[in-house]
C-alpha cells in the first residue's frame, strides 16, 4: 500500500506533463491578434492577408491574374533554401506554393461546398500518401494526398470545377497536386484563409 500512495504523485505528474502536447497538435491554431495597422483584405471573414498578397505575387511572377478551373502555373527553378508554405484563398479558389520568399506555384482549386466548408486556420501536412483512396467517400481516388487534420481533410488532386465542390477538402489539378506533393514535407505549414 505504501508503494502505491508513493507512485500516485509520480503518475499525476507524468499525465500532466504529456496531456498538453497531445491535445494541442490536432487542434488548428487561428490567431486573433493582428498586426497593429492591419486591415482585414474587403469580403474575408478571416485572413492575416496571404491570399492578396500571394496573388499579388502571382500577377508579377507569373505574368497573370487570373487562372482558369483545373490549370495551374509553376516556376521554372526552385530556390534551394526557404521554408514551404501553401495558402489556400477560399474567397478566390486559389493555392498558392512559397519556397522561402518566392511564389513557385499558383493554381486553381475546389473547395468545401455548402455544410462542408474547408476550415480556416493554420494547418501542419500530418502525412503524405501518393496513391490515396477515401474511406468515407467510396474509395474515390484522392492522389497525392496530404493530410492536415485527424478527420481526413487535405490536398490532393482530383475534380477541379474552380468552384467549391469538395467534401471539405482542397481539390488541385493533378499535375500541380504531383508538384506540391515533391515540394512539401511533413509539418510544413498550409494557411487557409477566406
Amino acid at each position: 500500500m505504501r508503494i502505491l500512495l508513493a507512485l500516485v504523485p509520480l503518475l499525476a505528474l507524468a499525465a500532466c506533463a504529456s496531456t498538453p502536447d497531445t491535445i494541442t497538435a490536432a487542434v488548428p491554431v487561428i490567431e486573433d491578434q493582428k498586426p497593429v495597422g492591419f486591415v482585414m483584405p474587403e469580403g474575408y471573414r478571416w485572413s492575416h492577408g496571404h491570399g492578396p498578397r500571394s496573388h499579388a505575387a502571382m500577377a508579377e511572377t507569373f505574368g497573370t491574374d487570373t487562372i482558369p478551373a483545373n490549370e495551374f502555373v509553376w516556376a521554372d527553378t526552385i530556390p534551394e533554401e526557404g521554408a514551404v508554405k501553401v495558402i489556400v484563398d477560399l474567397k478566390t479558389q486559389m493555392t498558392y506554393a512559397w519556397k522561402g520568399d518566392t511564389l513557385v506555384g499558383a493554381a486553381s482549386v475546389s473547395t468545401g461546398k455548402a455544410g462542408k466548408e474547408t476550415q480556416l486556420g493554420f494547418w501542419p501536412i500530418l502525412s503524405k500518401h501518393k496513391d490515396y483512396r477515401s474511406r468515407k467517400y467510396d474509395n474515390a481516388p484522392m492522389p497525392y494526398f496530404q493530410r492536415m487534420d485527424r478527420f481526413g481533410i487535405g490536398l490532393h488532386g482530383g475534380h477541379n470545377p474552380g468552384a467549391p465542390a469538395s467534401h471539405g477538402c482542397i481539390r488541385l489539378p493533378n499535375e500541380f497536386a504531383a508538384k506540391l506533393f515533391a515540394l512539401t514535407t511533413r509539418g510544413d505549414e498550409v494557411i487557409v484563409e477566406g
